[in-house]
């Protein structure tokens, strides 16, 4: 197994997992899909879990000043929900159906906020019904495929915060999450000693790569980082998408 394409491919994922800790989670969900080319998704998702929470320690310290405690009030009941009802669902719930719902739902909105008259439009208040249903759905489909970022950007987009509170709150957010998952994880059987080894060594380069997150999140324009962010929505969702579709025999 740990052959050159392996380590190519286990250490691009840890990167990328490092960059979506330091304020960009739409890159770090790009760690499991690029894992899974030399690996079983599965295997992928429960490896890189320990390297999700490791990171987490690092964005954390980076973003304690800078993260929005409404928002996450709001949105992380549901959250813990969601995961609740990933694992009792673990083995009805096909994850080829989740990964096309949350496709279909991040290309949706992401169009809708490209080609929307007037651009992103005014502020919205982050109320807590739309809160609730959004961070029962992406801490739903975070446990299941750690693919929550797009439904958490479709609740948090609007709100129009600030980009580094944007972030923070990101970073809070899924860090939560991670710990709470890591229970049902280990019942799945998840954790093996090699497993928890090979996430330990991938944690290193995931942690440096923390930095390397913020830094670009603290230098980008703030128009240009929402701009971006929405592109890699639409991007990250279009994959999504077309993975879910072939999982289901569709294409």
């Amino acid at each position: 197994m740990e052959t050159p394409e392996f380590w190519t491919a286990a250490v691009v994922a840890a990167i990328c997992v490092g960059i979506g800790k330091g304020g960009i989670p739409l890159v770090g969900m790009l760690g499991v899909p690029v894992f899974a080319l030399v690996i079983s998704p599965v295997v992928a998702a429960g490896i890189l879990l320990p390297v999700f929470v490791i990171s987490d320690m690092f964005g954390l310290w980076a973003y304690r000043h800078a993260l929005d405690r409404r928002v996450l009030a709001i949105l992380l009941p549901g959250a813990v929900v969601g995961v609740a009802f990933g694992w009792a669902t673990a083995h009805v719930v096909p994850e080829a159906a989740v990964t096309a719902l949350v496709g279909g739902i991040g290309v949706s909105f992401a169009l809708y906020t490209l080609l929307r008259p007037g651009g992103a439009g005014a502020a919205r208040p982050a109320r807590v019904g739309p809160g609730l249903f959004w961070g029962t759905l992406a801490g739903f489909t975070s446990f299941v495929s750690h693919s929550g970022a797009p439904l958490y950007q479709i609740y948090t987009l609007p709100l129009r915060l600030e980009k580094t509170v944007f972030a923070g709150t990101a970073t809070v957010f899924f860090a939560v999450i991670n710990v709470v998952k890591l229970l049902p994880y280990w019942q799945l059987g998840q954790f093996s000693p090699g497993n928890l080894k090979l996430a330990f060594v991938l944690a290193v380069p995931a942690a440096m790569a923390v930095f390397a997150g913020v830094a670009l999140v603290r230098r980008l324009p703030e128009r240009l980082f929402f701009r971006l962010v929405v592109w890699a929505l639409l991007l990250v969702s279009l994959k999504l998408l077309r993975d879910g579709a072939a999982g289901l025999g569709l294409i």
